[in-house]
């Protein structure tokens, strides 16, 4: 069992590794490609969110690198230092990326709305599942129940991943469509938009993929407990 955790850990740590070193790349790559209208990644957003008949939806700044988000609790799409005042093809992908979310809130998109609902499940089960899977394992003999209960709380976990897979993809395939429609990418830079939000969209499979991994690690131990 400790050949097959450290298996699982270390492929799950070396694959979001390689993908996170290919995101930042090309991150560094596209944000040195200027949009030819000179529009920054504030400018996209709005444009992308009046298009879409969308203006109860705010365009604000935060801090940080990747840290672009789209809130739906007080309808603000947050666009990064690297994104916000930015005006190349990287900014303008990330924050019609980020619209995408408002879209899809907009218009009820199904999967964005169960994550929603997911989200407070996760954020408790998240803030005890580590402490009880440990207490789970060391008590495994004597009170097997502890790590079952630990591993429905990780499996919450676990389908939020996978849930927000077809959310991430969904507002890529609206950002891609809309940059091409509306004119602001070319044949010369819209596939290095798609590029960069294709390698956006490999860490969250990875994440889901590691989430997964550990689940059933857990799932495993259970079952085997007397073995």
């Amino acid at each position: 069992m400790i050949g097959i955790q450290w298996i699982i850990f270390i492929g799950v740590a070396v694959m979001s590794w390689l993908v996170q070193l290919n995101l930042n790349r090309k991150f560094k790559k596209y944000s040195q490609v200027p949009m030819t209208n000179g529009m920054t990644g504030a400018d996209v957003a709005l444009k992308m969110l009046h298009d879409n008949g969308i203006y109860d939806v705010k365009v604000t700044h935060v801090a940080g690198q990747l840290t672009d988000h789209y809130n739906p609790m007080n309808k603000t799409v947050n666009l990064s230092d690297g994104v916000y005042m930015s005006n190349s093809i990287m900014a303008a992908a990330v924050a019609a990326h980020e619209c995408g979310h408002a879209v899809q809130h907009a218009r009820a998109y199904a999967p964005l709305t169960l994550r929603s609902k997911l989200v407070p499940v996760v954020q408790f089960s998240s803030s005890i599942v580590s402490w009880v899977l440990l207490a789970g394992v060391l008590l495994l003999e004597s009170f097997p129940q502890l790590l079952l209960a630990g591993i429905l709380l990780f499996a919450t976990t676990t389908v939020f991943s996978f849930v927000t897979l077809p959310v991430e993809i969904d507002a890529s395939r609206r950002a891609l469509a809309w940059l091409s429609s509306s004119g602001l990418t070319n044949s010369y830079n819209h596939g290095k938009a798609e590029d960069a939000l294709r390698s956006a969209a490999y860490t969250y499979v990875v994440a889901a993929l590691g989430s997964l991994a550990t689940l059933l690690y857990y799932v495993m131990i259970f079952l085997n407990r007397r073995d």
